[in-house]
């Protein structure tokens, strides 16, 4: 898999560390041994993942001509507000169409990612009910926009298409090739899955390069039928875009439903608690919507002995701590 042959900004420019979580390990009984990927560093203004699949489309619609990026997200989107970041960096004007999934969550003066949509200068914010057609309102956006002389560019939520995805490929390169500076064996991954292109992309690379190590998604909101169709969707489009040699098999793509609780984003006891656990041994903040409740999935996985004695497990913290300040009730 050749990823030179595609544009990319090198937003990216350092491997995140891969860190050892003994406390964490320790107080769920040393049953396995966790490590941790630390997307949460990675540059934008707040750090996450999605800086690695941007690092992608935004080479991509400048190639293309565009002035303008267009893209869509949750009220607390974390990818809405590095979209936004990395635009504001190539002198880019950003719209946001942002889905309100639980009614009444959004406010014009929220905290958390909603804030910083506002401090980094958004320059336009439009908000619509929850099971909208996103690409259809991202569209008219567009419309709008050509018609004033613009050249729009829209990336899709979660820059969760194949060119996105991409950089979880190379995220998947990139850990390879720690694990084998480093000495350190890696017997499981998992990651979590929304959009489906970390994990998508994270798949993909992992049976790229050969490296042998199993992912698991924990799911942040759909059913596991569905969202493994998703995934394998996506990997499958990836997989052909880079040109990876033979066939995917299905049963690479492994998703667990059991911890979205009442939805997406909506707060769960499992989630709070591996919050608090994390940053009380670790000091290390994961977010409420998505690494919290994947945290939550593989403690409940490490406690349910999913894994042999004596495993590496390896998490992917794919970021969005900011949100967490929209979430002061739920933790005080």
């Amino acid at each position: 898999m050749d990823l030179t042959k595609f544009p990319r900004r090198h937003y990216v420019q350092e491997p995140t560390p891969i860190e050892s979580l003994p406390a964490f390990s320790k107080a769920l009984g040393n049953k396995v041994n966790i490590y941790i990927k630390r997307d949460d560093l990675l540059p934008g203004c707040a750090g996450g993942n999605k800086t690695r699949k941007l690092d992608f489309c935004i080479a991509d619609a400048l190639e293309k001509g565009a002035d303008t990026i267009i893209t869509c997200g949750a009220v607390q989107s974390n990818h809405c507000r590095l979209t936004l970041s990395w635009a504001v960096k190539e002198g880019m004007d950003c719209h946001l169409v942002l889905e309100e999934r639980v009614k009444g969550s959004y406010k014009a003066d929220g905290s958390g990612n909603n804030f910083l949509f506002n401090i980094m200068g958004v320059t336009s914010t439009r908000v619509v009910p929850g099971g909208s057609d996103m690409m259809g309102e991202m569209e008219k956006v567009a419309a709008g926009l050509k018609a004033e002389g613009k050249k729009p560019y829209i990336i899709p939520g979660g820059a969760s298409n194949a060119i996105g995805a991409m950089g979880y490929v190379a995220c998947a390169q990139e850990i390879v090739q720690q694990l084998f500076n480093s000495g350190l064996h890696i017997d499981h991954m998992v990651v979590p899955s929304g959009s489906a292109g970390t994990h998508a992309g994270t798949v993909v690379g992992m049976c790229g390069t050969n490296a042998g190590i199993p992912v698991s998604g924990v799911n942040v909101s759909r059913p596991k039928d569905v969202q493994e169709g998703i995934v394998y969707k996506l990997a499958e489009e990836t997989a052909s875009l880079v040109d990876m040699r033979g066939e995917l098999p299905k049963e690479e793509i492994t998703c667990f439903d059991q911890y979205v609780g009442p939805g997406y984003s909506i707060p769960t006891d499992s989630m709070i608690e591996a919050v608090k656990l994390l940053a009380q041994t670790e000091s290390i903040l994961l977010d409420p919507v998505y690494s919290g409740k994947a945290m939550a999935g593989l403690i409940d996985l490490v406690r349910n002995d999913h894994f042999p004695p004596g495993a590496n497990v390896l998490f992917l913290h794919t970021g969005g701590s900011p949100a967490l300040y929209a979430y002061l009730d739920t933790f005080q």
